[in-house]
């Protein structure tokens, strides 16, 4: 090939890679574009653990796309009050919330099945069921009709039963008292003679310390103690059977959803998962430090007696059956939770509960 032909055909090539360049990058433009949303939580920035959890996702969305998706996080009552997080989202305000879901119960009570339920799933089953039970694909059908789309964002784990000014020892001793406590859980503890009262976590030490209210549950030791409740109110019981594993959701705005590049999607889906999975982490490191603190700060540790919790028990059964009966969403999603948590339990008991229960034993005995 003599020298004029051979320049002749990489002037030509080279053309056309500086054409290709051009080219690529509008085409990349378009692949990643550039978006920012935001998001408003149901939390205060003090409860790190939880509120925590919505600047992980940003944080991951953003690096994953090189800063072409950023996601600008807001407490609660920076854009609307942590109650109306979901109703922002719906209606357009922002494009996205972090919030336990069991908070809209009124709205319809499919919501609180996102999250927890009196004697439902603990937090292994809970994700369980979510991502291979089919869980969050029935919430989602059910979140399409409220205009959102949920994607599971951390896990408290198991909770405690809240703070009392008085001992529980007995059913009479509900009866008439005036206790915080969330959503779903309000209307089955009513049916024992408790008063509940839904109260946001920022007014409700004020409330027990002026009596106002005579109990309150919030999550577990970690955040109880950051909210002072045991300076109000000593007796700390537990378990909190409503919450045997609560559940968190990024929720979306679901035009805005299928507006996401499907990359996009997996990122955020993604990102959601390791908030899920650390958020539980987190408690299960800092929970064993607070309650040995609360316990030394004059706490009192009681368990429900199995009077109390098996009337808890059979005032639940009552209110699903009544639920059940006249809401077609809700049945149709507990009845894939029952049948799960039926499966789960019974595996559950044999190696995991003895497992645990030896070891257990062995912490009690000092051999740890």
């Amino acid at each position: 090939m003599d020298r004029r032909s051979f320049i002749k055909k990489a002037g030509v090539a080279g053309a056309g890679a500086a054409a290709s360049t051009v080219l690529a990058a509008p085409a990349i433009a378009q692949e990643n574009p550039k978006i920012t949303w935001r998001l408003t939580s149901s939390f205060p920035k003090a409860l790190d653990t939880i509120f925590g959890a919505a600047n992980d996702v940003a944080e991951r969305v953003k690096a994953s796309t090189n800063g072409n998706f950023e996601i600008q996080v807001f407490t609660a009552g920076e854009i609307v009050p942590g109650l109306q997080a979901n109703d922002a989202v719906a209606a357009g305000t922002v494009e996205m919330s972090h919030t336990a879901n069991y908070y809209y119960w009124g709205k319809d009570p499919t919501y609180a099945l996102a999250t927890a339920v009196p004697f439902g799933l603990n937090a292994r089953l809970q994700n369980a069921w979510f991502y291979q039970g089919g869980g969050n694909d029935l919430l989602n059908e059910f979140f399409a009709t409220q205009g959102l789309y949920g994607l599971p964002t951390g896990n408290t784990g198991a909770q405690m039963g809240g703070w009392f000014r008085k001992e529980i020892n007995t059913l009479d001793d509900l009866k008439g008292l005036k206790m915080r406590i969330g959503g779903f859980a309000g209307k089955v503890i009513e049916k024992l003679g408790v008063v509940p009262q839904q109260i946001a976590g920022g007014d409700i030490y004020p409330a027990l310390e002026k009596g106002t209210i005579d109990a309150t549950e919030w999550v577990g030791p970690y955040d109880d103690q950051k909210l002072g409740f045991f300076k109000v109110a000593q007796y700390y019981y537990y378990p909190g059977w409503w919450e045997g594993g609560a559940a968190l959701h990024t929720m979306v705005n679901l035009d805005k959803w299928n507006s996401l590049p499907a990359h996009y999607q997996a990122i955020l889906h993604d990102a959601c998962a390791f908030a899920n999975s650390n958020m539980l982490a987190k408690y299960d490191v800092k929970n064993p430090i607070s309650v040995k603190e609360l316990v030394g700060s004059g706490a009192v540790l009681r368990p429900f007696s199995q009077e109390i919790l098996t009337a808890c028990y059979e005032a639940s059964l009552a209110t699903y059956e009544e639920i059940n009966a006249s809401n077609a969403a809700f049945k149709k999603i507990y009845d894939s939770q029952l049948a799960f948590k039926k499966d789960a339990y019974l595996w559950m008991q044999l190696p995991d509960y003895t497992f645990d229960t030896f070891m257990m034993m062995q912490q009690r005995a000092n051999k740890l």
